[in-house]
């Protein structure tokens, strides 16, 4: 293929779970698609917009753009970080500034990863092999702000020896919410910890989401119950072969 895109790795899998972003590489790789990582990037400002910091996810945002705005296709492997962009960045700068025009034009060119690879390459099958079963945990700001819900089930489902099976309440939140998990922990890990109920009782051996953050979330829980599922981003599966 020869479209190229640019990767918005985010700050999550940039600093804590890396292979995320080395998945979405080798899928890309795999698939011939160019690509290209805009060293300006840092943050989308989302964390500071969900605290009501809004200076500050304005000069986050700022820099965002500066890194992006040339940028004619943009790829991230997070529904979260993809939402704020599409739909919550123009709004930090006023109509008729020319950084919400920017802001705006740039919205318009994002797409997380299984939205880009299912929606605009038309492609399921990546020529990935992972030989077990998994369950699969619809992350909020994916489901509900992009309306993506079939796009990683039918990746999942192309993928060589993967058996997919779905929890009950998969479209449930896991309880992580960005700040929420720091304001309100014991709500916070109640919740998360009724999701790796619904996922151990599926016999998965990978709890699969398209979020970082819910996967640490998740990930955490599981570990200190020293359960025998492993919290995976789609992008690390899809990068198997």
């Amino acid at each position: 293929m020869s479209r190229k895109v640019s990767l918005f790795i985010t700050c999550l899998a940039d600093q804590l779970r890396p292979e995320v972003g080395l998945g979405m590489v080798r899928v890309l790789e795999r698939l011939g698609v160019g690509f290209d990582f805009p060293p300006g990037q840092t943050c989308c400002g989302q964390p500071a917009r969900n605290a009501g910091s809004l200076d500050e996810a304005r000069a986050v945002g700022r820099q965002f753009l500066r890194a992006f705005a040339g940028c004619e296709t943009i790829v991230a492997p997070s529904g979260s970080c993809v939402s704020m962009v599409r739909h919550h960045l123009p709004a930090l700068f006023p109509p008729g500034a020319a950084e919400h025009d920017t802001a705006r034009a740039v919205a318009a060119r994002v797409y997380e990863l299984s939205q880009f690879l299912v929606d605009v390459l038309h492609v399921e099958d990546v020529g990935a092999e992972f030989p077990h079963r998994v369950t699969y945990h619809d992350s909020c700001h994916l489901l509900r702000e992009l309306g993506v819900r079939d796009q990683p089930r039918r990746l999942l489902s192309r993928v060589r020896g993967l058996e997919l099976v779905e929890m009950n309440g998969s479209d449930t939140c896991c309880g992580f919410g960005g700040l929420f998990a720091v304001k309100q922990p014991d709500i916070s890990g109640a919740m998360g910890g009724d999701k790796i109920d619904r996922a151990i009782a599926t016999g998965a051996r990978a709890l699969v989401a398209c979020d970082t953050g819910c996967l640490l979330h998740l990930g955490g829980l599981l570990a200190r119950r020293g359960a025998p599922l492993r919290a995976m981003h789609l992008a690390e599966v899809l990068g198997r072969e």
